[in-house]
């Protein structure tokens, strides 16, 4: 069984696995980011690079500012306007854009720590740029040794780039021409499929270690097994990076989460 998994003794009674899942709740990820306020190829006023995750939900909370995320789907395009307070999330698949108004600054929650890290991203560049990973890669890449005003020429043209093909998406779809998004979709899942073994291996200590570990828990507390409660632990960390260039804005990163 896997880190955290529930089992019964011959009599009955629940156990917890001494290996218990001890990473932050329901080994989710945590970023801060500040969204770019450099002006759009389609004249707002700020915005990020629209990409798409394949198997992460992602969430927002508005800390500041507003704006609004720009979404494309198989449903169709729909903007979301974010504001202080706005909780806001959609799931694997979704294309999105964030879009600053001022100030906007968020906390993101991604769903299977480590992933979007590990390549669940896909920006909408055009198709030459998703013909293989090596060629995505080179794309995308920001060298970290650059000069910061390097870095952010790049990332710019990287967002402007993956803009335009975004809005020549949401233009076909709009007209209902769904082909040009099927066929992103299905280069975006060509180009992570190398990646899935290690994915896999993220989600087992990740996700489903905590999930277990829950069920191990509840299964103890059935059996009159409260011994897990004498294994708790504190913890806290804080950005190991600042002002990172990311794909929608500068980021504020937390090691291991």
């Amino acid at each position: 069984m896997g880190p955290g998994t529930g089992v019964r003794t011959p009599g009955g009674t629940a156990v917890v696995n001494a290996t218990t899942y001890e990473g932050f709740p329901g080994a989710v990820g945590v970023s801060r980011l500040s969204v770019y306020d450099w002006p759009t190829v389609d004249g707002l006023s700020g915005g990020g690079t629209p990409h798409l995750h394949l198997t992460c939900t992602e969430g927002y909370v508005v800390t500041s500012g507003r704006g609004a995320v720009q979404t494309l789907t198989t449903s169709g395009y729909r903007e979301t306007p974010l504001e202080r307070g706005t909780v806001a999330w959609f799931t694997p698949g979704t294309i999105h854009r964030l879009v600053n108004a001022g100030g906007l600054e968020i906390t993101v929650v991604m769903q299977n720590s480590g992933l979007p890290e590990a390549g669940d991203a896909v920006l909408t560049l055009p198709p030459d740029r998703l013909a293989d990973p090596a060629t995505y890669a080179e794309a995308v890449r920001i060298p970290a040794d650059l000069p910061e005003a390097e870095q952010a020429r790049i990332a710019r043209v990287r967002r402007d780039l993956a803009t335009r093909r975004f809005l020549e998406l949401r233009a076909a779809d709009e007209a209902g021409d769904p082909a040009p998004l099927a066929a992103f979709q299905r280069a975006a899942a060509a180009l992570v499929r190398p990646r899935l073994e290690d994915w896999q291996r993220r989600w087992e200590e990740g996700a489903r270690a905590a999930a277990e570990t829950t069920a191990a828990q509840l299964e103890a507390l059935r059996g009159h097994d409260e011994q897990h409660l004498t294994r708790a632990l504190v913890a806290s960390t804080g950005p190991t990076a600042h002002g990172r260039f990311g794909m929608c804005g500068r980021l504020a990163v937390y090691q291991g989460i």
